[in-house]
């Protein structure tokens, strides 16, 4: 399902910093009429404020606090295109002493968070005619790493729920995209000690609104990502595309 950003109104979570801000510099770049730069800190904004003025709106979100989301989709009742974009990651092994605890503060974040999201925004864009919903997951969705289980495991299960997202949401007309982003140059690769092979954040923005355009359901933007997703892809298109209950 094709989706054209120019002239929509986007909402992006998390666009202070890393993909968010590169997110809303590449939807304003290729033409979205305004953007709601949905942060925990209003003033960590204050930047894109300036630098995009009435295209911009600041707007308080938090993905671990239920009633900011609900009040940021009455206070944003005109969205076209929500990027949920925010997450957190804890480097922790499955054997490490803080591991459950790691992974419950993970699915709060990363899985629970893009439930209360979808189920905020969904009726927000079905009354603006299906829009678009845009989930970042990482390549750690579909394959595990051992310092980062308990996210991977998150992310496993983001992309699950972003997948029946897809079947659910298309009966409204909404657009929905998987972005699986390998090691990216954010503050969460510099902690997570992977900031000697991260790239540019410009590449899943862009990245984003070509594949938006193209209606694709996966979006793998650098180089370890493409590598999954070539792999990936034949049984993407089998199976998670695939209408598997038509018989």
């Amino acid at each position: 399902m094709s989706f054209d950003i120019h002239g929509k109104v986007a909402l992006v979570t998390g666009a202070n910093r890393g993909i968010g801000k590169a997110t809303v510099e590449s939807l304003i770049q290729h033409g979205v009429t305004k953007v709601y730069a949905a942060v925990r800190n209003l003033d960590s904004a204050t930047s894109l404020v300036e630098a995009y003025g009435d295209r911009l709106v600041a707007l308080k979100l938090d993905l671990n606090q239920p009633d900011t989301i609900i009040q940021a989709a009455q206070t944003a009742p005109d969205v076209q295109l929500v990027v949920n974009n925010a997450g957190i990651l804890r480097n922790a092994n499955p054997l490490a002493d803080d591991a459950i605890a790691a992974l419950q503060s993970e699915i709060e974040i990363n899985v629970f968070g893009l439930m209360r999201m979808a189920q905020a925004f969904a009726p927000v864009l079905k009354a603006n005619g299906g829009g678009a919903f845009v989930q970042l997951n990482s390549v750690a969705s579909m394959k595990s790493f051992a310092d980062f289980a308990t996210y991977s495991a998150s992310k496993a299960a983001a992309y699950s729920i972003t997948q029946a997202l897809r079947d659910v949401l298309a009966s409204q007309g909404t657009a929905v995209l998987s972005v699986h982003p390998g090691p990216i140059a954010t503050e969460m690769a510099q902690d997570a000690g992977l900031a000697e092979i991260a790239e540019s954040p410009s590449l899943v923005s862009e990245g984003i609104v070509a594949a938006l355009n193209d209606g694709k359901l996966h979006l793998f933007p650098d180089t370890m990502a493409k590598q999954i997703g070539e792999a990936y892809q034949p049984f993407a298109i089998n199976i998670v595309e695939a209408d598997l209950m038509a018989g």
